[in-house]
């Protein structure tokens, strides 16, 4: 379906990408050109449209233009040989299998890793270490996990997000609830009952577009009974953190994900 790059791409050399492919944006970190985020054209913000929905890419022509010219329409192209990490949703399927077709033809890495997104804002917010509650609000996803040393202890996910309902009287309602429903959820998990218990006491920290919106960020705080707080550039904390552990694999030889 897609042509590699190689005749109009940089030469191979050792870097590292991550990578957030979001409903309404994509959003790259790379070394040596830090964080760029790029719109979807002509996309209305309603769900079921544009090149990623739902968490799955539903129209690749698009994002293999989108992908392709990131590498190599800048004025420093991004080199073959990189080392990409890619953040994939909370319950992804095996259509994982077409996102990686699609990044191996798009970027010929030396190594594609996926991560999940928590996992990836966590690390991007220097947030990864002690145990944590957190929740990514996207255009279209909705997820929230309880992290321990950096590993997902408990997640679950909701199909609903920014751009569901924006034309009612409470747009962000529903968002609202899922979060809420979703921190209950996870809570109630088994797993390590000690690290989710830890992870509650210290709040929730809100990542992702929704992030974004103080009153949000409140509405969620009251729904939820717990302190909500937000990091600098929520939206782009997954970007840097996959962004972050891609460079700590190309650092070492072998790194689990």
């Amino acid at each position: 379906m897609f042509t590699q790059l190689s005749g109009n791409a940089a030469p191979h050399e050792p870097s590292a990408v991550g990578l957030d492919l979001g409903g309404a944006s994509t959003r790259i970190w790379a070394s040596g050109h830090g964080l760029l985020q790029v719109g979807y054209p002509g996309t209305p913000r309603t769900p079921g449209h544009g090149p990623v929905v739902r968490g799955r890419i539903t129209d690749p022509e698009a994002m293999w233009a989108l992908l392709s010219g990131l590498r190599t329409g800048r004025r420093r192209p991004l080199p073959g040989g990189a080392v990409i990490v890619a953040c994939r949703p909370v319950g992804s399927d095996p259509q994982l299998e077409a996102v990686r077709g699609l990044l191996t033809a798009a970027f010929e890495p030396a190594r594609l890793l996926f991560i999940d997104t928590v996992r990836a804002a966590a690390i991007g917010a220097d947030a990864a270490s002690a145990p944590l509650l957190i929740a990514d609000i996207g255009a279209h996803l909705t997820e929230v996990a309880v992290l321990a040393d950096g590993v997902t202890v408990a997640a679950r996910r909701r199909d609903v997000g920014l751009h569901d309902d924006t034309d009612g009287p409470d747009p962000d309602a529903a968002v609202v609830t899922a979060v809420t429903d979703l921190v209950r959820h996870v809570c109630r998990q088994a797993g390590d009952r000690e690290a989710i218990a830890a992870a509650v006491r210290g709040g929730l920290l809100l990542v992702g577009g929704g992030a974004a919106r103080p009153r949000l960020a409140a509405r969620i705080a009251g729904a939820a009974g717990t302190p909500v707080r937000r990091p600098a550039a929520p939206h782009l904390a997954a970007a840097r953190g996959a962004g972050l552990a891609a460079l700590a694999a190309l650092r070492r030889s072998a790194v689990r994900f």
